[in-house]
């Protein structure tokens, strides 16, 4: 039993929860640092060549989780342990003292008055009847005042002590929201060109949306670096009339608990003419040893496969270099613009098509992530009310008015506040 009781201490301290609020946050940067939910060949080929801080290789970087940190079980056990944490520390601290500070405490003699952090005694003619201008003067300050025979108790702010109550609580919805997201969620990335579609499927195989690109767009600065980029998407669920919506980066679209993201953009397929030939759209693929954001293909210039050349290029507004098999820049084209000979045959290109990048999420946890998000500011908010509590006494026989109180905020500020208000009030019984 003592035993169990010490764990309890141990899990509803402060200092733990402290602990493991610094551990998750730590976990949550390395989780930004590290690439997440991608194909375990990446990490193998770059972390075991470079090793993650000069210790962790791509082997243990799979073995420890951290290329899925957010569903990692050691990441879900910590905010299980800290949803603990919180729920004991509230049970055991936070919601006796709502009920301590709820129940009225009756103060009767003027001993137990001097024993509180402020303590007053002032001597008037008629301490009863300053009493009852004390209790006057009180409830049109806005507080509560509960009198009896000689003697009053008096509260303002009760409320800021469901603060700390509200704040764990939204703590621990949002914990329980982040660990369902993180386990039920669903993530897909798919690159779309327009006219493209995107079915999405029920666990029961059952299309549930889905989603044609109608139109894609990128907006450049000056010097051609994107600085938006855009989709317009056709939405056709089931049995319900379609519907049209624009997305941005920073602007998704939320749907039946699903969010599309506008995340990435890339180029999809390159329309070309090679001499009289009909036009022809090839895709293109993307070549990073090339650099940043470069795409192209390799294009035989003759029927049995020789003589290629490799169209290249970093945007859909062109220009397309040509080189031959040696590496040779042969000529610049521009999408719609003039052709050029290339290998004794001309080559015109007619057009760049961009794809658009979208990310698709469904986060059921999502709700409670909110809900516990809200609770907390609220929380956060009432906790700053300050509770401040009075008790009076008036010894009649001795000509004398006992007042103490108490408050858990600004402490200071209400003892410079409560000799102002018996002044008041025994300046009318001096």
């Amino acid at each position: 039993m003592r035993l169990f009781k010490r764990l309890l201490a141990l899990l509803s301290s402060l200092r733990l929860a402290i602990l493991l609020l610094l551990l998750i946050a730590l976990a949550s940067a390395v989780g930004t640092i590290i690439p997440q939910q991608e194909a375990p060949e990446l990490y193998l080929e770059r972390f075991n060549a470079d090793p993650w801080l000069g210790l962790i290789n791509g082997n243990l970087m799979l073995q420890m989780q951290l290329n899925q940190v957010y569903s990692s079980v050691w990441f879900l056990s910590l905010l299980a342990l800290l949803g603990l944490a919180l729920t004991l520390c509230s049970w055991r601290r936070q919601w006796p003292t709502l009920k301590a500070a709820v129940r009225w405490t009756d103060y009767s003699r003027p001993r137990q008055l001097s024993k509180l952090a402020l303590a007053e005694t002032v001597v008037c003619s008629d301490s009863s009847a300053a009493l009852n201008d004390l209790a006057s003067e009180l409830r049109g300050q806005g507080w509560n005042v509960r009198e009896q025979s000689g003697r009053l108790a008096a509260r303002r702010g009760v409320i800021g002590r469901v603060g700390p109550l509200l704040v764990h609580t939204g703590l621990v919805l949002l914990l329980i929201g982040a660990a369902w997201g993180a386990l039920a969620g669903q993530r897909l990335e798919r690159f779309l060109a327009p006219g493209r579609s995107l079915d999405l499927l029920s666990p029961a195989g059952e299309n549930r949306l889905s989603l044609t690109l109608q139109d894609f767009a990128i907006e450049r600065d000056p010097a051609g670096r994107p600085e938006q980029f855009s989709s317009t998407l056709l939405l056709s669920p089931p049995g319900n009339p379609q519907e049209e919506r624009r997305i941005s980066v920073n602007h998704p679209l939320r749907y039946q608990g699903i969010t599309v993201y506008q995340a990435d953009w890339s180029l999809a397929t390159i329309t070309v003419q090679i001499g009289r030939s009909p036009l022809l759209q090839l895709p293109l693929s993307n070549f990073p040893e090339l650099g940043d954001q470069i795409w192209g293909l390799v294009l035989p210039t003759r029927p049995d496969g020789s003589q290629p050349v490799f169209l290249s290029t970093g945007s859909e507004q062109g220009p397309v270099q040509v080189f031959d098999a040696e590496g040779t820049l042969i000529t610049n084209l521009r999408p719609g613009g003039a052709g050029a000979e290339v290998q004794g045959l001309p080559l015109r290109v007619a057009e760049i098509m961009p794809a658009s990048g979208l990310l698709l999420k469904r986060d059921p946890g999502v709700p409670l992530v909110y809900a516990g998000f809200a609770i907390t500011l609220l929380g956060g908010g009432l906790s700053m009310v300050a509770t401040r509590q009075l008790w009076a006494v008036a010894e009649t026989h001795q000509a004398k008015l006992h007042v103490g109180g108490l408050c858990n905020r600004n402490l200071a500020g209400f003892a410079t506040e409560l000799p102002q208000l018996i002044n008041r009030v025994v300046a009318l019984h001096g």
